[in-house]
């Protein structure tokens, strides 16, 4: 699923085109790093335009700069979804990326041809500190390219406790139960099932955060999957999140207002209880203990029940920031990258938002008042085989045009089946171009 950090900032969301760039300006005591004239030098990050991301770089760069009076760094907000995708793919294609970028780890980043485009961390003492499972989705063959921003999310349903309390429901672990609950919950003024389809990619998580369920049955089907031995259409085990969209549609569990409803009105509904579940990455926690800190407590999460009693939980990789390899200032974007990468750099995010998840650091730790959400997806780390990784972190291929095809299968649109062939169809073009064998 494409990163999309937390949720969509509620002041600056109005232009979903429009460039936001904010100085930051430094003020504090530093050394090396400087111009070729021992002068300052200026940095500038591109970054996504959720209020999360703001607020973690935005705090990332303040206490940096308190350090490094030499170095300011400007930051540049692009959209999420496809169009900021595109955005980061041109500039890198074209040489004209800003210093540093923050974006996705595993897929994504792949098919930014990161060889080419960015600067190889590998040989930088401070990678050494990074947990080995997110390196895995920032590396290529050929070098190490990332650093963490943030923490490891699952990918599951936000739940409204309070709603569960009430009518006396236990947290589903198969998919039959959750749907047993929808219809319970359905017999309520209370929505069952909250979807956001006028922000797309919140369309992805059934399809998405189904895949730990899938390897549960099948624990090879990402190598199958790469080497084009696998497809979800044909196989009735993957085909099920696609199925699961197009269920809880028929069914009529939506929200009435599911086409034009924005993620920030889905994290509304769950946390004041309009909507019972909203199927979500955890990254959108911190938001809702922002927005609605006594609310927030009414908040729980669950792993994506499937059709099997394992019920492991799907995980996703923080973000990261990524150096251009076309930056003429790779000594001062390194010295920033080795700060995030560090326990000053997860303790200065840990007090800007609230973590969705544990750090990929050594050495970070988690406050005891963390949510009830967050509280609830770190059992899933805890235990054997309580979580796996989402796709996107063990494959390279995710094709472009999912968030669309979701939205029309839960939307009544196309049917599960034809939804599955079409998307099986969109991943063969990006196979095809990051040359992988058998496409």
């Amino acid at each position: 699923m494409t990163a999309r950090s937390p949720r969509r900032i509620l002041l600056a969301m109005a232009a979903s085109g429009a460039a936001l760039t904010l100085t930051l300006a430094g003020c504090a005591a530093g050394d090396g790093g400087g111009s070729a004239d021992g002068g300052p030098v200026e940095l500038s990050i591109l970054i996504d335009d959720t209020d999360v991301t703001i607020r973690t770089v935005e705090a990332l760069i303040s206490a940096f700069e308190a350090q490094n009076e030499d170095v300011t760094i400007d930051v540049e907000t692009r959209p999420g979804g496809a169009e900021g995708d595109n955005i980061v793919k041109t500039r890198l294609a074209t040489g004209e990326m800003n210093d540093l970028f923050f974006y996705n780890s595993g897929a994504l980043l792949q098919a930014l041809n990161p060889d080419q485009t960015l600067l190889n961390i590998a040989d930088e003492a401070f990678v050494a500190d990074i947990n080995e499972t997110f390196l895995a989705g920032v590396s290529t063959d050929n070098g190490v390219y990332g650093v963490p921003a943030g923490t490891a999310m699952g990918g599951g349903v936000l739940y409204n406790t309070a709603v569960y309390d009430e009518l006396g429901l236990e947290v589903p672990t198969t998919w039959d139960e959750f749907m047993e609950n929808n219809e319970a919950i359905a017999a309520t003024d209370v929505a069952p099932v909250i979807q956001t389809y006028a922000d797309t990619w919140t369309s992805q998580l059934f399809v998405l955060g189904d895949f730990a369920n899938v390897l549960v049955e099948d624990p090879e089907w990402a190598e199958a999957y790469t080497a084009n031995e696998r497809k979800y259409a044909e196989d009735a085990v993957a085909v099920r999140g696609f199925e699961h969209l197009q269920e809880v549609y028929e069914a009529g569990y939506l929200n009435e207002d599911f086409a034009s409803a924005t993620f920030d009105d889905g994290m509304r509904k769950v946390a004041l209880g309009e909507g019972a579940h909203y199927p979500m990455l955890t990254f959108a926690v911190p938001t809702i203990v922002e927005l609605y800190p006594a609310e927030s407590e009414n908040v729980g999460f669950f792993a994506l029940p499937g059709d099997n009693d394992e019920n492991p939980l799907t995980t996703w990789l923080s973000a990261g920031i990524y150096a251009s390899a076309d930056t003429e200032r790779p000594e001062a974007a390194l010295r920033f990258m080795e700060f995030v990468a560090s326990v000053e750099g997860c303790d200065v995010q840990t007090e800007a938002v609230a973590p969705a998840g544990p750090y990929f650091v050594e050495g970070c730790t988690l406050p005891d008042d963390i949510a009830p959400a967050t509280a609830d997806l770190l059992p899933y780390f805890e235990r054997e085989g309580g979580t796996a990784p989402a796709l996107e972190f063990l494959s390279p291929i995710k094709g472009p045009a999912l968030e669309q095809i979701t939205v029309e299968v839960g939307s009544g649109i196309r049917p599960a089946a034809d939804a599955a062939a079409l998307y099986d169809e969109d991943v063969v073009k990006q196979a095809q171009q990051l040359g992988i064998e058998g496409w």
